[in-house]
């Protein structure tokens, strides 16, 4: 038996009169962009995407950032507008649940017992955040960020002078923070690591961040975690297990997320690190394929790796698209991120989650340095700040460079 989903002629078929069924399910970057790009590849394919949100399909990264503070409308978000999925004659089904996935029947049902045929399936159901453990966080005012809903209330919470403590300094927790001082709150954020991002950026960058925020008014309290949310009905102060103890308005928990693979599991999916996926985004059931935050992509540089960040999600679903079409080719994206916070800019090329030595070129304290980080004396990721350019650019830049040093093996 094949390790991954068996591939059945669907293009081949097309040319003899059949139209593909395909079925995206989740309704964010990755799904919108799979859809689009599967009408425009085959315009005879008959395509149907169905989310749980009840928005068309939306950027996330804005939640965080432009939106918001209230300096970018939520229309500007949208992957999409509707009249592109009208005039691809994509089946938009919003605000539904997908209850089971039915791999020996090809289907799947929905909530309330309904019943949507497949030829090719697309999971792209992203991720759920991690929710917030400590005693106390069921109180009022316990806020977290994944959806517009979210960011609306949270916007609606920030109002200049009030008191926020944000927990956890991934970048949401990061760009959350910022955008919060950028609209006048005070803001304490904990994290029980050494610095900022420490465990993606190591301490050297970790600390540039750590300083930018400190420069910005913001106070953080690192290494330490938090012990319990006080309050009445609504969240008063936080305190951390050491002991210290900080008084607030509202709460934001900024702690990850998980991908959302039930549907695939109980269907019997193979599931690690979120779902196994091969280069051709196959998962291990017949023509059932995921792209996205939850895919767990053989990557032939990084190996086996998932990758929560817009451009894979972006460009992952595209692949996927291709791939469920049989037009695919490997997907061997040398992934790139950014993160803006206050007036800066982090950017990110390649994939390290352990290195053993970087180089730093330019000055950290200055915010204008790149770092290369290495493993036995291979490149594996930079990230960069004031210098480098964008290495998803048309134009020439040194990100675009090593990005196509990691692609070829190089060491620095």
């Amino acid at each position: 038996a094949p390790t991954f989903g068996s591939i059945h002629r669907c293009v081949d078929n097309a040319v003899a009169g059949y139209t593909p069924n395909v079925v995206v399910v989740g309704g964010g970057l990755t799904g919108g962009n799979a859809a689009l790009e599967v009408c425009r590849l085959a315009p005879d394919a008959h395509v149907t995407l169905i989310s749980s949100e009840t928005h068309l399909p939306y950027q996330r990264p804005p939640l965080s950032k432009g939106f918001l503070r209230g300096t970018e409308p939520f229309e500007a978000a949208l992957v999409a507008p509707r009249s592109e999925y009208e005039r691809l004659g994509i089946d938009l089904m919003l605000g539904r649940t997908v209850e089971k996935l039915e791999p020996e029947k090809k289907q799947i049902r929905l909530e309330g017992d309904e019943v949507i045929p497949y030829d090719r399936m697309l999971i792209a159901t992203g991720g759920r955040n991690r929710r917030l453990r400590s005693p106390g966080a069921d109180r009022k005012g316990v806020l977290d960020l994944r959806t517009v809903e979210d960011s609306q209330r949270i916007q609606a919470a920030a109002r200049a002078g009030r008191r926020a403590v944000v927990i956890g300094l991934g970048f949401i927790g990061c760009e959350v923070t910022a955008s919060l001082r950028m609209l006048g709150v005070e803001v304490t954020a904990i994290d029980p690591g050494r610095a900022p991002l420490g465990r993606v950026l190591g301490p050297e960058v970790g600390g540039v961040i750590a300083a930018l925020h400190q420069s910005h008014g913001v106070q953080l309290i690192l290494g330490d975690g938090v012990d319990r949310l006080e309050g009445g009905e609504r969240v008063e102060r936080v305190v951390t297990k050491s002991g210290r103890q900080f008084e607030c308005d509202f709460v934001v928990a900024g702690i990850g997320i998980e991908p959302e693979v039930e549907l695939l599991r109980a269907a019997g999916a193979r599931i690690s690190n979120g779902v196994e996926v091969d280069e051709y985004c196959r998962t291990s059931l017949p023509d059932v394929y995921a792209a996205g935050d939850i895919a767990d992509h053989a990557h032939p540089i990084f190996g086996r790796i998932r990758v929560e960040h817009y451009n894979n999600a972006e460009k992952q679903g595209r692949a996927a698209a291709a791939s469920l079409l049989d037009r695919g080719s490997p997907y061997d994206y040398v992934h790139s991120f950014w993160s803006d916070q206050f007036d800066q800019s982090l950017e990110y090329v390649g994939f390290a989650k352990e290195w053993d030595s970087i180089t730093v070129e330019g000055s950290l304290p200055d915010r204008d340095f790149i770092v290369r980080y290495l493993r036995g004396g291979k490149l594996l990721a930079a990230a960069a700040m004031g210098r480098g350019g964008d290495p998803e650019s048309d134009e020439p830049g040194e990100l675009k460079s090593i990005a196509n040093q990691i692609r070829a093996g190089r060491s620095s």
